[in-house]
């Protein structure tokens, strides 16, 4: 049995190749994997970032080309994904210990676009539940994927990798959370209505804000953003009596002068009779005049400003994340040591069954013999017993030690030669005439 993962990510594939891969509902998929013959276990994990199959299998090659004939042809709404050359430098493949090292980094959000994201944990918890729910994920994926869990949970509470945003709107929201004790009854204006406000009204719903107005000179986006969010959306016309009401401003939109001037900021102000009010100006030009520095309870933060703190964070992220790696990397050996010893099952199960038949066939020709009554009969069979786990327990515990390492495969092998596991026939003869010569009897003539 061997694992096997072949995917994508933000890394080696551009967003619209995601996006076009993309999988929402993974039972389908994942039912159809495993009802063929390549594999017996698999789970998807599918995010904007990332599209990965993870599998277990006894026939690795088969397997490969299983999963990029899915990535080619299955994955894709229209059944016409991507030609085998535009995936080949898209598509990575790790096998075993590989598999484990990178579903416990993945997991644990430090194979994420941000390192130390949480979002990541729970979107491959839902992957996991999808692929029990339609019975494609089994007993070897499961204890993987368990295993990871606790592996994230272990380097969320040992280091401090999430604690410290590295996105500007994530950065921004935390700045005004450290100046205003709490959301709870505070009240924000967006202005503009692009990827960096959206971001930010994101980051504010998650801080706990729940007044939020959004202005920007086309209505229907602001419109749009406002239904996404549950906020209010408003015009450009009215950013005044708006600003005059928001403890947090946060603005990103076209212009080639600064709307938020002096001027404009002390008619707030007066307002607002001493009321702080937060200023994020991530536009480009800026959209704050920093004339506003000048005046109290203005506190004005420009792109510059949030992200110098980023990259500080993200520093901090980095050194946080080696601390995060040694613990992966222990937490993989530990699932790796587990894994091997699966090799050695099948001849354990083997070697006992084998053992055991000759037990049984020898007391039954003895048995005949001694004249026993039933309670001396249950004694002799538990005597024996007894008598072959004993003799069986150290190798077996030698056999299960040995499996975790590369070498112990030769232990395996020299185990079922020794006893001729893999040739019924001889395995038979010797049970067949081990009794007689144990007894004293002459061996069987032909």
């Amino acid at each position: 049995m061997k694992l096997l993962l072949v995917g994508m990510n933000h890394r080696t594939a551009p967003l619209d190749l995601r996006e076009r891969l993309a999988v929402d509902e993974p039972g389908p998929v994942l039912r159809k994997l495993v009802a063929g013959d390549e594999v017996d276990e698999a789970v998807l994990i599918s995010t904007c970032n990332r599209v990965e199959l993870v599998v277990l299998t006894r026939e690795i090659e088969a397997a490969r080309l299983r999963l990029r004939s899915l990535f080619r042809r299955d994955l894709a709404p229209d059944g016409a994904g991507p030609a085998e050359q535009d995936l080949d430098h898209c598509l990575y493949e790790y096998q075993n210990g590989d598999v484990m090292r990178h579903v416990l980094r993945v997991a644990s959000s430090l194979d994420s676009m941000v390192v130390g994201e949480p979002q990541i944990l729970g979107q491959a918890k839902d992957a996991y539940r999808a692929a029990v729910e339609c019975g494609a994920a089994g007993p070897i994926l499961g204890r993987l994927f368990q295993h990871a869990f606790a592996t994230a949970k272990r380097v969320r509470s040992e280091t401090r990798i999430a604690e410290r945003p590295v996105s500007v709107a994530r950065v921004a929201v935390d700045l005004a959370a450290q100046i205003f004790e709490s959301f709870s009854e505070k009240r924000a204006l967006l202005v503009g209505a692009g990827e960096m406000i959206e971001l930010a009204l994101r980051a504010l719903r998650g801080a706990g804000l729940e007044a939020i107005a959004v202005a920007n000179r086309t209505a229907e986006r602001a419109a749009r953003l406002a239904v996404q969010f549950g906020a209010t959306a408003h015009g450009l016309d009215e950013l005044p009596a708006l600003i005059a009401d928001a403890d947090v401003v946060l603005t990103s939109i076209g212009g080639p002068l600064p709307w938020l001037t002096r001027p404009v900021a002390e008619r707030a102000l007066r307002s607002r009779r001493g009321r702080p009010m937060f200023v994020i100006d991530i536009g480009v030009p800026r959209n704050a005049d920093p004339a506003i520095d000048a005046l109290d309870d203005v506190y004005r933060y420009d792109l510059d400003d949030l992200a110098a703190i980023a990259n500080e964070n993200a520093e901090e992220r980095r050194r946080e994340q080696a601390q995060a790696e040694v613990i992966v990397e222990a937490e993989q050996q530990r699932f790796d040591g587990w894994f091997a010893a699966l090799r050695a099952v099948p001849t354990i199960r083997q070697l006992r069954a084998h053992v055991e038949a000759i037990r049984a066939g020898e007391v039954e020709k003895a048995l005949p013999r001694l004249g026993l009554d039933g309670a001396a009969r249950d004694g002799v069979e538990a005597l024996t017993r007894a008598i072959v786990n004993k003799i069986l327990h150290a190798p077996l515990a030698r056999l299960r030690a040995e499996a975790e390492r590369e070498e112990g495969i030769a232990h395996l092998e020299t185990t079922r030669l020794l006893f001729a596991l893999d040739d019924p026939e001889e395995a038979g003869d010797g049970a067949s005439t081990a009794g007689p010569q144990d007894d004293g009897d002459e061996p069987e003539r032909a």
